[in-house]
């Protein structure tokens, strides 16, 4: 699994690990940048890695492992060893693996999608144009054309990645198993979030059952046909409030929300903004920090409407935590760490889209408009909660082991299908995944974000958004940590409050 270096080579201090870990990081995410901003055809991961071969060697992993085996727990030199360990093992499985990620990222850049009449659609776009098309059997076909091609060439690459990945995990021994593992190194306990997804998709299984209808009549004209997620992907379009959310007003009044509450919108020059169209540009935006916290890039495809406007802010959240991170803390908690606090951020920021004041003030949404706006949105949260619970579930059979490969796009189609009510392509079971559970992360932030909004409006009151004292402290008692600490333990220190999912359901159901 590692690669091959030379005595000269050989990492022999979590000093050096550090320096050269950093070099090489700002190597990889630059490239993925220009990949998938599109500003190239493909990413180039392989010369990366084996120019920075040392950096994840044996020596590396010798050195970082006898450091976390003799720090003592609950330290901070054993949060510091636990994240290298984690690191140095996904650098080696990261370089095995380069020629199937690029190849992954190659067709999805350059992949064309045949439709019936004889037309084509770029892969990169399906997504926009489905969610923009208002007739069902037109974004079906698309759909069914883009699962097709998906299943015959994409799958089999997205699979065959998911179980090397797998394998390599287990083989270095860290713990029994893919899922120990991950706990072990991650510090994350996965069985119980599961339990704690599973309690929801009970809780609000209620919700889900009285609001999922209307909206599919209401917005669609759908009354009796079993819903796909070609039809979610409209639905959640919401394209009747799209005059409330112009495309050239977005990131004018973004920045204007930031300036009032008492930050800079881009770190004093460190964020660039890339929120116009372009020929490559996959249609998932994404925030590239490649170098923290000096140049960090915010990128998004524009699809229209409100949801741009809730993209960009998500975005801007990560943005603005890379690039406002202390120069002076350690690598790993600059680079590494719980992705749980940064998506946190990021959700934080998206979820001004469900304040009526931010949205009275920058928005075009009207007083008359508002009720339903919040309702929409309300709804939309519940089913991206429920998705994602569905997703772990999944997943953790996924990487659990105990089904075999060729059953679980059965089990991804019936676990979907239960949390959202939505009919799955069975083509997505391997596509649909985030590796290294990350869905894990974006449910945990779900929670964190909850309670630091309810941190913020008990400091700063309702309207903590445009209060001029907000964004000093928000970057210097969040974004100024970096990564340091797993989502629960800021929880705990900001709010003195746990992780969990009640907030969340309180909030939709009072919007509900």
């Amino acid at each position: 699994m590692s690669a091959p270096t030379t005595h000269a080579d050989q990492i022999t201090s979590l000093d050096e690990l550090r320096q050269r870990g950093e070099a090489f990081l700002e190597d990889v995410s630059g490239e993925y940048h220009a990949a998938y901003a599109g500003l190239k055809p493909g990413a180039e991961l392989q010369p990366i890695y084996h120019r920075h071969a040392s950096t994840y060697g044996d020596g590396a992993l010798a050195t970082v492992r006898q450091a976390f085996a003799s720090a003592k727990p609950g330290t901070d030199d054993d949060r510091s060893a636990r994240l290298l360990l984690d690191w140095v093992i996904g650098s080696q499985i990261g370089r095995t693996l380069a020629p199937l990620e690029e190849r992954e990222i190659g067709w999805e850049v350059n992949a064309t999608i045949a439709l019936p009449d004889g037309g084509a659609e770029p892969y990169q776009r399906a997504a926009i144009t489905i969610a923009n098309a208002t007739d069902a059997e037109a974004r079906n076909g698309l759909d069914r054309a883009r699962a097709a091609l998906v299943g015959a060439e994409l799958a089999p690459l997205k699979q065959e990645r998911l179980q090397r990945e797998r394998d390599l995990v287990e083989a270095a021994g860290v713990a029994p198993g893919y899922i120990a593992a991950f706990e072990a190194l991650a510090g994350i306990s996965l069985s119980g979030l599961r339990a704690q997804c599973e309690a929801f998709l009970r809780d609000t299984q209620g919700m889900w059952n009285d609001s999922c209808p209307w909206f599919l009549r209401e917005r669609l004209g759908m009354a009796s046909a079993e819903p796909t997620r070609a039809d979610a992907l409209a639905l959640f379009r919401a394209r009747e409030f799209d005059a409330a959310f112009p495309g050239d007003a977005m990131e004018r009044e973004v920045r204007r929300q930031v300036t009032e509450m008492g930050a800079s919108p881009d770190a004093h020059g460190r964020v660039r903004y890339d929120t116009g169209d372009r020929p490559g540009k996959r249609a998932r935006a994404f925030c590239s920090p490649v170098r923290i916290p000096d140049e960090v890039h915010l990128v998004l495809r524009p699809h229209g409407g409100q949801n741009d406007w809730q993209t960009l802010l998500h975005e801007l959240g990560h943005a603005l935590h890379f690039g406002n991170a202390e120069r002076a803390l350690p690598f790993e908690y600059r680079w590494l760490g719980d992705n749980s606090v940064t998506e946190g951020y990021a959700m934080l920021f998206d979820h001004r889209m469900k304040s009526p004041g931010w949205l009275a003030r920058y928005t075009g949404l009207g007083k008359s408009d508002m009720p339903g706006f919040m309702r929409s949105g309300a709804f939309e949260e519940l089913h991206f909660l429920r998705r994602y619970c569905g997703k772990l579930i999944y997943e953790m059979e996924l990487y659990g082991g105990r089904v075999g490969w060729d059953k679980l796009p059965d089990i991804y189609v019936e676990t979907l299908w239960g949390a959202t009510g939505f009919r799955y392509q069975r083509a997505d079971a391997f596509v649909d995944v985030d590796p290294g559970f990350y869905s894990s992360r974006y449910l945990r932030a779900w929670q964190l974000q909850a309670l630091l909004d309810e941190t913020l409006t008990e400091r700063f009151n309702d309207d903590w958004w445009r209060n001029p004292a907000a964004g000093p402290w928000i970057v210097g008692e969040l974004f100024g940590h970096g990564q340091r600490e797993l989502a629960d333990e800021q929880a705990q220190r900001v709010s003195g409050k746990p992780l969990g999912f009640a907030p969340l359901i309180r909030a939709i159901e009072r919007a509900l």
